[in-house]
């Protein structure tokens, strides 16, 4: 009995109100305890404060060796342990880039990005999500509906993602931030549908263009996290950034082929003002003559932002001209993994619309052929000229 009083008294006397609330010992360490520190509490045993307040704060947990066990923490009380599957998918995350895996730069950036996702959680459900949907891509599935792994991820990235950005935004949160919002645009690329017909515009939905809602809503953050500023770990992808903001023309037609200036009613003295078509004709003609194993993900950027304002409201119209201008970038674009996911299933469908719905539009059929649009711009139109005329 003699033995119980010296615990009893030393932890009561001198150990922090948290600790003994939670009845375990308390190593009494100064300023905060190890017991709080680690349970995400602010210690109370040198100030003045509230019984087991949370600090508001994450806890950082160093990225472990990949073929161990991982633990993550979303919270002062949650925790996260990834599975072995997981870790696999990690592994191969950190060997290469999965937005442009031939690009060194970009490879740089996602092992730093990596290394942010043990710290924040929705950056980590994001990373799975788009290393799950590079796996099924690669593995070369006949489906491109998400599986319900992927869906998990992205689901729980996008819950605690709105969670966070209703918080006051920590300045060394910024690049986790715009990590976690390019993943989830690269996400949304893919589609529900399986098959053209089951894909836009053949088949609507409340879900169609919901890649444009992500990419613009992800633009809208530029200015918040500010991914060029000096010490982001985006700063070394400044030439990517600046090939995504190059200006388009401001007036005219060149650059853009003859049979895509008839098609979208364009003249020398066009301007974005006075053609809807105007900046999506320039942008997709901006990248007509760019090899296919030269497309980078600053290359597609462009004809992106051009959707908006009455063009954006003609495509989602079903426009066929608007159409045959998505169709030819989706052409290019799709040489970008993600963005093949879903080129594969509605460039078709745009093709089977455009033949079952306005057939009797001569300017339009005339970009159809065998089943599909005929390639134009620079040297590959003049070689498809030369085939035509040696016929």
């Amino acid at each position: 009995m003699s033995s119980k009083p010296p615990r009893a008294k030393r932890r009561s006397r001198y150990g922090c109100r948290n600790c003994k609330i939670r009845k375990i010992k308390c190593d009494e360490s100064k300023p905060q305890c190890k017991r709080c520190t680690s349970f995400g509490l602010s210690c109370p045993f040198m100030s003045d404060i509230s019984d087991l307040q949370t600090t508001g704060q994450r806890l950082v947990v160093q990225r472990p060796v990949v073929n161990t066990n991982a633990v993550w923490i979303s919270d002062a009380s949650t925790t996260y342990q990834l599975t072995a599957r997981c870790r696999d998918f990690i592994t191969r995350y950190y060997q290469r880039s999965l937005v442009a895996p031939d690009d060194p730069g970009l490879e740089q950036v996602n092992r730093k990005l990596l290394d942010l996702a043990f710290t924040y959680p929705c950056l980590m459900h994001a990373s799975l999500a788009v290393a799950l949907t590079y796996d099924r891509h690669m593995n070369g599935s006949t489906t491109s509906r998400r599986t319900l792994e992927e869906c998990h991820h992205w689901s729980q990235s996008t819950i605690l993602f709105n969670k966070w950005l209703r918080q006051p935004l920590e300045p060394e949160a910024k690049d986790a931030i715009w990590g976690t919002a390019a993943a989830l645009v690269i996400s949304s690329f893919s589609p529900d549908a399986c098959t053209p017909e089951q894909a836009w515009p053949l088949r609507t939905s409340d879900c169609d263009l919901n890649w444009l809602r992500m990419v613009k809503g992800k633009m809208a953050l530029w200015d918040i996290v500010e991914p060029m500023r000096a010490d982001s770990l985006f700063s070394g992808m400044a030439e990517t950034y600046i090939e995504m903001q190059m200006p388009l023309p401001e007036v005219g037609i060149e650059g853009i082929p003859s049979a895509l200036v008839s098609l979208c009613g364009l003249d020398e003295g066009s301007t974005a003002e006075n053609n809807p078509y105007f900046e999506a004709a320039h942008a997709v003609a901006r990248i007509l003559d760019i090899a296919d194993t030269e497309m980078r993900t600053g290359h597609v950027q462009p004809f992106i932002y051009s959707i908006h304002g009455h063009f954006e409201a003609l495509l989602r119209k079903r426009d066929p001209v608007a159409l045959i201008l998505l169709y030819l970038w989706y052409r290019k674009a799709g040489q970008m993994w993600y963005i093949e996911l879903r080129a594969r299933v509605e460039r078709p469908s745009i093709c089977t619309y455009l033949r079952r719905y306005h057939r009797g539009n001569s300017a339009v059929q005339g970009f159809l052929a065998e089943g599909d649009l005929t390639v134009i711009g620079g040297r590959e139109a003049q070689r498809a000229r030369a085939k035509l005329s040696n016929n």
